[in-house]
Parts: structure tokens; C-alpha cells; sequence
């Protein structure tokens, strides 16, 4: 017999609990009764009922038993992203509250891009705390769809990132900081410590760090190579990890093509060199994006704090 969305919401609001959105993703995480119990700090009998119980709620086999623990069904994996959001929120929330009764003046949601993070966060957090201690930051790594899904599930209170080719509806764009391209490598590179512009043989004969196909980098890398007399030799590893990528960039003798604010860091502490080459590759400039509308005070802070310290860049 089939059931509507209508009675399952009712059922959910009305009997439905956090402890059992928790045991359904242990669960789906460990396979296993026991070590969710141990997990939660529950025991095992406990789990065996919550997931009777959710079971029987929602009218649905949530697990496929045997021999050696539990497997999710198709109905549990239709449920866990759902879930993990409701997990996820509950965790903010409490953040939240908590900091208000450590006498804070509440939390800013920030999502940030890897760009943004390295240009316009990493030497601006220190004074911000200074200036609002009470003021809790909680940051997100997060890239373009990943920015739009989080306003979609209004999940950010404020995003910083390249500024986006279409502005979200009821959202607003505060451009921050001019950026450009630039050809890098590490200090110990050969061609780092050539005077001048190297010449293109030497662009033809290095080895190139290449971000994956589609992002604006590897558009630039593809446009510098189309004007080669070959094309570039690209390193066997295309990423865009921020991990991988320094770990690439400072041990091996590679150059590549990123934005500046990227590795201005790197450059900055000597690790990183940018190469003279000639060309300007002027980029979207990084900024803020945040609601035109609704803005919490914490987040309006922040947006302020960030808006001063970048003004007349």
C-alpha cells in the first residue's frame, strides 16, 4: 500500500527525533550494530530498536541484514544526503547558541573559494578577531556550483569568491581585490633565477602543472600553449587539490599557470617565484557576495570589516 509525503511529514514531525537521524548515518557509515552502538555510546539493543522504530514510521526497510552487519537500501541512500543536511544544521545551531552564551556577538557562515581564502582571508582573519572577539568565523571551502548550492539552502550567510559571470538572484557582489595570471615555480627551479623573460624555447621545454580542463587557468594554459611553436608538456597529475598542488609546485621543477592571489602567499614567503612573462591576464577581482537583503549583524560586520580593509585596492 502506498503512503503520502503528507502522512510521513506528520509522522516525522510528531515522533520523529535526532537520535535517529544520528543512528541511521552511523549506521550507513559502519555497517555494523555493534560499532554503531559503540559509536553513539548507546547500546547495541538501543540501535536494534531506533531502527525498528524508524523502520516501522516510515513504513520502509531502511537496511538489508546478513551474516556480517547491515547494508543500506535503496530508500536509506535516498535519505542520507537529507539527513546529513539535517546532522549539519543541528551542529550549526548548537554552534550558534553556544557562542551567544559565551557572550559572542553571534556567527558569520562564510564560504570561501581557494582563491579567496589565499587572497583575501589567510591575512585578514587575525585582524578581524582582534577587532570583533566575540565574533565566531565558521569557514567553508567551497567552489563554484558548491557556492550556489549553499545560497540555494541558505547555508551562507556571506560567500567570498571571483566575482561570478550572473549574480544570484537577491544577492549582491562587493568586488575586493584586482587579480591577474601569473607563470610560477619554485625558487629552486632552473628558471627561476634567470634575469628577464625566458625564452619560449625554454616555456617549450619545461614540464607544466595543469588545473583540470574547464577552470579559467587551464583555459589560460591552453591559450600560452596554442601560441607555441608545440604544445606544452603537461606533468602526468592534473588537479585542482590545493594539497596536492603545493606539494607538486614545490618539489618538482614544474611551472604553472595560476591566479596570483593564489599563490601571492608562496611568493611572498620565497617559496614561489613568478617568472617575467610578457602579457597581461587580467581576472574577475575577488570580493564578497551576500544578500541585499537580510544580512545578520554579525555578517554585516564582517562584510563592513572586509569592505574597509580592501578599500582603494
Amino acid at each position: 500500500m502506498s503512503i503520502l509525503a503528507s502522512t510521513l511529514i506528520n509522522r516525522l514531525l510528531a515522533r520523529g527525533k535526532f537520535r535517529h537521524i544520528q543512528v541511521l548515518l552511523r549506521l550507513a557509515e559502519l555497517g555494523s550494530v555493534r560499532r554503531t552502538a559503540e559509536a553513539i555510546g548507546v547500546t547495541q539493543s538501543s540501535v536494534t530498536q531506533t531502527l525498528a522504530y524508524l523502520e516501522d514510521l516510515l513504513e520502509t526497510p531502511l537496511f538489508h541484514r546478513h551474516a556480517k552487519g547491515v547494508r543500506p537500501t535503496d530508500a536509506c541512500r535516498d535519505l542520507l544526503p537529507l539527513a546529513k543536511q539535517v546532522m549539519l544544521g543541528v551542529a550549526e545551531s548548537a554552534e550558534a547558541i553556544a557562542a551567544r552564551h559565551s557572550h559572542g556577538s553571534g556567527v558569520v557562515r562564510l564560504f570561501a573559494s581557494i582563491a579567496a581564502i589565499n587572497g583575501l582571508l589567510q591575512e585578514s582573519m587575525g585582524d578581524f578577531h582582534r577587532q570583533r572577539p566575540g565574533i565566531q568565523v565558521h569557514l567553508r571551502e567551497a567552489e563554484g556550483n558548491e557556492q550556489l548550492l549553499a545560497i540555494a539552502r541558505t547555508e551562507a550567510d556571506l560567500i567570498a569568491c571571483r566575482q561570478p559571470p550572473v549574480v544570484p538572484e537577491g544577492w549582491t557582489f562587493h568586488p575586493l581585490l584586482q587579480d591577474r595570471f601569473a607563470i610560477v615555480c619554485r625558487a629552486r627551479h632552473p628558471l627561476a633565477s634567470i634575469q628577464g623573460q625566458p625564452g619560449r624555447q625554454a616555456l617549450q621545454d619545461a614540464i607544466w602543472l595543469a588545473l583540470p580542463a574547464g577552470s579559467a587557468a587551464r583555459l589560460q594554459f591552453d591559450a600560452l600553449s596554442s601560441r607555441c611553436d608545440r604544445p606544452l608538456q603537461l606533468h602526468p597529475l592534473i588537479t585542482r587539490a590545493p594539497t596536492m598542488m603545493w606539494w607538486l609546485l614545490l618539489e618538482h621543477d614544474l611551472l604553472a599557470v595560476l591566479p596570483y592571489t593564489l599563490v601571492r602567499p608562496l611568493i611572498r614567503s620565497g617559496q614561489v617565484v613568478e617568472l617575467a612573462v610578457s602579457g597581461e591576464a587580467p581576472l574577475e577581482p575577488l570580493g564578497l557576495l551576500q544578500p541585499e537583503l537580510r544580512l545578520g549583524e554579525a555578517a554585516q560586520h564582517f562584510s563592513d570589516f572586509m569592505c574597509e580593509r580592501f578599500s582603494g585596492l
